[in-house]
């Protein structure tokens, strides 16, 4: 791109060999379209059912497939464990569809860049104009651009007539840019500042050019963008990355737990089938099946609590990601900023005024030095020329249709009480950015004036009348407004027409300072982000100064700003260096948002990016989570994000920053229960083969719970015990505390001591209940009653259950004594615990199901030991935290 903005039109046309009156001759297009192809961006795509059978190569995933391939087999052989095989293949393939759905999102935002392509364009070829489909463009060809064109390449201008382009969607800024044919110096500047160029995608809002096209396809920067976007990986979150890490743990451990089992049970000399069968039985035990379908369910329903928030997460994990988020890099317009022009200062008569109200409001009063003031004259005149010297319109319905900056000024007329009544404009000079004015010949009542509006500089060249106001305007520049000068004077009635001639001896009414002022909302919410220790980046299209002082304005430290070109010349290292220390990014290319969440990353901070521009969409995709704009934001930056706030409001995103954290605490509640109960099942397993080992007999001939027995534990845990923690009320200092460290491991110090104490706790009291009720059922390695026996494992599995649910009292705080919180702060859990007893006693009590279940009624007398098994564990947790363990 550096070279064509650089050299003149005639040069230009000469590299490309092309004519500017006749353009390319057909045999010539031709050529170039084998040489470059089709002006179309196109990907290699992986076909969707090789990218669904991907899902299934994960370590987990393999794992639980095993078990099911096992289970299925001992089914078929009379194990009555098909209930566990079907448990577990439907978690697996629910895993693999939402794996499967989030790789498709790459191919969607790929898609929605190729919707913003052009369909057709009108280019001159062999001396006469003709409309061709936009795809057959090649470099060289000459294209004419009117008012509500897009454009369809990478073009170079030739000539223009007062020329505006929308490059919103590439550079994220709203004003409309005035285009000229100069040559530009300069190296690597960034689209924003190449005046001479237009970009495919963009939209003429203003005039007319002719043009050449200098890149199509990929080339072009949309081409680039789209490159970018297909590149990058698609990021593991940090649950991901721990759960991964947890996982690979969890099954290191659990295969050589049951290899050890394997093995003892066939060094004490028992049939190989039976050693087998307790290997299985303890990695079934062991194997937090549910786990995924739990985790699955916590981040739905934190989704769904954050979209009646206005955040919309399309990546389930991404729910949490928030919580683990230390930087939060966003667009100043329309994120940080209300995305509405407004006047907020006037300077008319010597004085200068401020002006309240924000956007569009037509509310709004006029202070100086902090206190209402009435409309003098002066500022009278100098707001009737703003109101009448403005192509902006208001509509029926009280809206206002025009230029931001224009629609700001009229609005800034009508908190005065101006209107247009009795007026009329009669000629008009419309802005140029050769001139940098507009001009009107305006008759009010029986007097006619001409009012003049444009750059301070040049308005105030124009007049008399204006001494001392450079003073003026230099303090409304570092305050990052826009100034603008306004002029008139009066003519005679007859006079009908209105030409730069006329403009000529006017008196100096005033200048008007405007800003995209800073949202309130978003105000409050960076001084949130720094209480929670998160840091706030701004990273803009807009011009340093600007930048700057809209960032003192919101709170966010920063003592410079950087720029792109800036950025252009650094590397990768010196950029880790220089993202710890700066906070605002000025007039960057798309590639430089990218790289600075790269940067933060390798710096180990975990990034949040906003973005509304199809320019975003790369960085977007780098980031930890893409957070698009829902109102403002291209399809584009939508596909390529991982969430999407409805109401393009940065206070949302800290919102659901302090709900992350919540579902990172509800993820660890859920795992830090989930353990200890699957390692005591583990433990009743291998602690019956360590005891026949001993020849204790009634460990010989059965183990303590039968597999269908555990399955039946598990699946109650999760639904009835588990889920319910998810609902536990969220922590009220979620935002006073720093991220967590992206270091920490689930699998820490505190959760292996708790998984084997607990675990311990859970196993003791069903272990001993089954040994003291069983032994008399079992006599020289013979079943001699095997009711008594059965009615033992029906004990045990009734222990286990209290056990689990002395746990599950204490588990709703992983620090907190169960006897500081409030017993009825959480009634999902009274009411799971209520079901879980209803469900145990049906399984029990009712024939039917008993007989499958292996169960039986048991003496009533064995109830007392039964329900101590309840306070083993929760004493056994509460003495640790209050040890810190």
């Amino acid at each position: 791109m550096s070279k064509w903005y650089q050299i003149g039109t005639e040069e230009v046309l000469k590299e490309l060999n092309t004519s500017p009156d006749t353009g390319l001759s057909n045999n010539e297009v031709k050529a170039r379209q084998d040489r470059h192809g089709k002006n179309e961006i196109v990907f290699k795509k992986t076909p969707k059912w090789i990218k669904f059978l991907l899902q299934f190569n994960d370590p987990m995933v393999i794992i639980l497939l095993f078990a099911a391939a096992v289970t299925g087999t001992m089914s078929a052989f009379g194990a009555h464990m098909l209930p566990d095989t079907l448990v577990i293949l439907a978690v697996v393939f629910l895993n693999a569809v939402l794996g499967y759905i989030q790789e498709e999102k790459a191919d969607a935002a790929i898609n929605a860049l190729k919707n913003m392509m052009v369909a057709k364009c009108l280019v001159i070829r062999d001396g006469q104009q003709v409309q061709i489909e936009s795809t057959d463009l090649v470099p060289g060809d000459i294209i004419r651009l009117e008012t509500g064109d897009k454009i369809p390449a990478d073009i170079r201008l030739l000539s223009t007539s007062n020329l505006h382009v929308d490059e919103a969607s590439l550079t994220g800024e709203s004003n409309a840019v005035s285009k000229h044919t100069n040559a530009i110096d300069g190296e690597d500047l960034v689209p924003g500042d190449c005046l001479n160029l237009g970009f495919s995608g963009t939209n003429v809002v203003q005039g007319t050019a002719k043009a050449v096209v200098i890149e199509t396809a990929r080339n072009t920067e949309f081409g680039k963008i789209a490159t970018m976007v297909a590149a990058a990986e698609g990021n593991k979150t940090p649950l991901q990355k721990k759960m991964g890490e947890f996982i690979h743990t969890l099954i290191k451990a659990i295969l050589i737990i049951g290899s050890v089992c394997f093995a003892y049970s066939l060094y004490l000399g028992f049939d190989s089938g039976y050693s087998f069968l307790g290997a299985v039985s303890l990695v079934v035990a062991a194997i937090p099946e549910m786990l995924p379908a739990l985790l699955t369910a916590i981040l739905a329903l934190a989704g769904t609590i954050m979209a009646k928030n206005k955040a919309l997460v399309k990546s389930l994990p991404a729910a949490e990601t928030l919580g683990a988020v230390s930087y939060i890099c966003s667009d100043k317009t329309g994120t940080l900023t209300e995305n509405k022009m407004t006047v907020v200062k006037a300077y008319a008569g010597g004085q200068v005024f401020d002006i309240s109200g924000t956007g569009y409001d037509i509310k709004g009063e006029f202070l100086h030095n902090g206190l209402s003031h009435e409309i003098t004259p002066e500022l009278n005149k100098l707001l009737q020329i703003g109101f009448h010297c403005n192509n902006s319109h208001i509509k029926n319905n009280g809206d206002i249709q025009g230029s931001p900056t224009e629609s700001a000024i009229k609005v800034a007329a009508i908190k005065a009480g101006l209107s247009d009544e009795r007026a009329t404009t009669l000629e008009t000079i419309p802005f140029d950015s050769k001139w940098k004015y507009m001009a009107t010949l305006t008759q009010i009542g029986e007097k006619k004036y001409i009012f003049l509006k444009g750059a301070a500089d040049v308005v105030l060249a124009m007049c008399s009348g204006s001494e001392n106001v450079e003073k003026v305007i230099d303090e409304f520049a570092h305050q990052a407004l826009r100034v603008l000068g306004f002029a008139f004077k009066e003519v005679e009635n007859t006079q009908e027409d209105l030409d730069h001639e006329n403009l000529t001896e006017l008196t100096f009414a005033g200048l008007q300072g405007i800003i995209d002022p800073p949202k309130e909302s978003a105000i409050e919410a960076i001084s949130q982000c720094k209480k929670a220790g998160i840091r706030t980046v701004m990273i803009t299209g807009d011009h340093p100064n600007t930048a700057l002082a809209i960032a003192k304005q919101l709170g966010i430290s920063a003592e410079r700003a950087i720029t792109g070109a800036q950025l252009s010349e650094i590397d990768m290292a010196e950029l880790q260096e220089k993202v710890k220390s700066v906070s605002v990014f000025a007039r960057v290319a798309p590639e430089h948002k990218r790289d600075i969440a790269i940067a933060l990353k390798l710096n180990g901070e975990v990034v949040a990016m906003t973005g509304d521009g199809v320019n975003d969409a790369p960085a977007l995709k780098e980031a930890d989570i893409g957070v698009a704009m829902g109102i403002t934001g291209t399809e584009v930056a939508k596909e390529a994000s991982e969430m999407i706030l409805t109401d393009d409001n940065f206070a949302t995103i800290v919102k659901s920053v302090e709900y992350g954290r919540h579902v990172w605490d509800s993820i660890r509640r859920a795992i830090l229960y989930t353990l200890p109960t699957n390692a005591a099942q583990s433990l009743l397993i291998f602690g019956a083969l360590v005891a026949a080992g001993f020849s204790i007999q009634v460990f010989s001939v059965r183990f303590v719970l039968e597999p269908v027995q555990i399955l039946w534990i598990n699946l109650v845990d999760s639904i009835l015990y588990t889920m319910p923690l998810m609902m536990e009320a969220m922590r009220k200092d979620l935002l006073s505390v720093p991220p967590r460290d992206p270091k920490i491991k689930i699998i820490d110090h505190l959760f292996l001591k708790r998984v084997i104490l607990i675990g311990i706790a859970i196993f003791a009291p069903a272990f001993a209940i089954y040994y003291y009720y069983g032994s008399a059922a079992v006599v020289n390695n013979e079943i001699v009653d095997a009711l008594l026996l059965t009615q033992s494992q029906t004990a045990a599995f009734w222990a286990i259950m209290f056990a689990h649910v002395g746990y599950l009292i204490s588990a709703r705080s992983i620090d907190k004594s169960a006897f500081t919180m409030n017993p009825f702060g959480n009634l999902w859990i009274i009411a799971g615990i209520s079901l879980g007893i209803l469900t145990h006693a049906m399984a029990t009590y009712i024939p039917v199901v008993a007989e499958v279940m292996k169960l039986a009624p048991f003496p009533v007398e064995w109830w007392p030991w039964v329900l101590c098994s309840f306070f083993m564990p929760l004493l056994a947790i509460e003495v640790l935290k209050m040890l810190r363990w």
